[in-house]
């Protein structure tokens, strides 16, 4: 998903001044980047700083913008970008095939600018308004953090980015000890209050933006560490768990504290295509069981060549 501060334009015309003129058009409310060729606007849209929306032409002599737009739409980190083709094709034949690719609007040159600010404008508000939708349909409502789903999506874009940067991946399962235990003795309010603070100490302890923490289910939450190796993960975990050790919430029926604590299963590694990303939530799931059997309060860590499994004590 693209933040406030990324709603930026990117126009590609293989004629600069065609460029420079719809980049003058659009800079006074936007910030307007310039690409000359089919290939450096398909580099552009892939990086990390993509545009939110795209003015394509479609006469181009590399990559044309029918296939620039197609290969867009066909892969998960470019296809929400929102393409506007601006051509000298007028033919109702070559805007048909520009729509069905997936573009949402198709101009023809000259363009008058007035038309092009309001046909910009309203296509970025429908943008930005989905995307405000779809943040919402993210969070988890008693927590407030992030829910499974988007923790999922943040996965799989972050597996396919570590797995093209050659960087490392980090996953913290983290379980509440004991937590129906807490349920049932003190009722269902006490544990949704014990869940609510948490999670704030829980993503209190994450540094940056990058870092995510989910619900996962129940009593079960999952940080996702981008750029992390293993030591920086037990780091982390372990901050973790001295977080939620200083709220000192009560819990007299837990075996293993008079507090609330927790297990956490610590797994990193660099993706590669030989290994999915589920591989890396399976194995950080497995030493999190492993650090709950030897008794809880602690983390669980797993090595990358799955043979040597560590547990921190308390």
């Amino acid at each position: 998903m693209i933040k406030e501060k990324d709603y930026g334009i990117l126009v590609v015309d293989d004629e600069p001044t065609n460029a420079r003129l719809l980049t003058c058009m659009l800079r006074d409310h936007y910030a307007v980047r310039e690409a000359y060729s089919g290939a450096e606007a398909l580099q552009i849209a892939r990086s990390d700083d993509k545009p939110a929306l795209i003015l394509l032409d479609v006469m181009m002599p590399d990559i044309d913008g029918f296939e620039v737009c197609r290969q867009l739409k066909a892969e998960n980190e470019t296809k929400d970008i929102t393409v506007i083709f601006v051509t000298t094709l007028s033919e109702s034949a070559a805007e048909e095939i520009g729509l069905n690719l997936g573009a949402v609007d198709y101009l023809t040159k000259p363009v008058r600018m007035p038309i092009l600010r309001a046909r910009v404008r309203n296509h970025m508000n429908l943008r930005k308004q989905a995307d405000m939708l779809e943040a919402l349909s993210y969070i988890d409502g008693l927590t407030h953090v992030y829910n499974r789903r988007r923790f999922d999506a943040a996965l799989l874009a972050e597996w396919q980015r570590g797995r093209r940067l050659s960087r490392p991946l980090a996953i913290v399962m983290i379980d509440f000890d004991h937590f129906k235990a807490l349920n049932d003795h003190y009722g269902h309010g006490t544990g949704d209050a014990c869940l609510q603070q948490g999670a704030t100490a829980l993503a209190a302890s994450l540094r940056r933006p990058t870092d995510l923490l989910a619900r996962y289910g129940g009593e079960e939450f999952v940080a996702l560490l981008p750029d992390t190796d293993l030591v920086g993960a037990c780091v982390m975990a372990e901050t973790m768990r001295q977080a939620i050790k200083a709220l000192r919430l009560r819990h007299e029926y837990s075996p293993t504290a008079s507090h609330v604590t927790i297990s956490l299963g610590v797994a990193s590694m660099t993706p590669t295509a030989a290994c999915e990303a589920q591989h890396l939530l399976q194995l950080a799931d497995r030493v999190l069981n492993q650090a709950k059997s030897e008794g809880r309060d602690r983390i669980g860590v797993a090595r990358l060549d799955d043979a040597i499994d560590m547990s921190w004590p308390i």
